[in-house]
């Protein structure tokens, strides 16, 4: 079970149908909603799932590092410059 927000919760849970195969039922409590998977649509949608969450990472590093270098001190040039004239003296 995965609680989504006080008093709304997903069940995930492995059935079998009446001629025998197996079935994914995802269960949303709150709304009374179903989804009945077969093993395959269920793997389609665990992928699809797995791809948003990586892209939704890579776009919060992406956005983190920006920020970072916005935010950062001198330039690596800037840097490169003052080391320099330390040592040119």
């Amino acid at each position: 079970m995965i609680e989504l927000e006080p008093g709304n919760t997903l069940e995930i849970n492995l059935k079998e149908d009446s001629q025998g195969r197996d079935r994914v039922m995802l269960a949303l409590q709150a709304q009374g909603c179903v989804l009945d998977l077969t093993p395959h649509q269920a793997r389609v949608l665990a992928t699809e799932l797995i791809m948003a969450v990586n892209r939704a990472e890579v776009r919060s590093n992406l956005r983190h590092s920006q920020n970072n270098m916005v935010r950062g001190g001198p330039s690596t040039e800037q840097k490169r410059g003052l080391f320099h004239q330390a040592f040119a003296k």
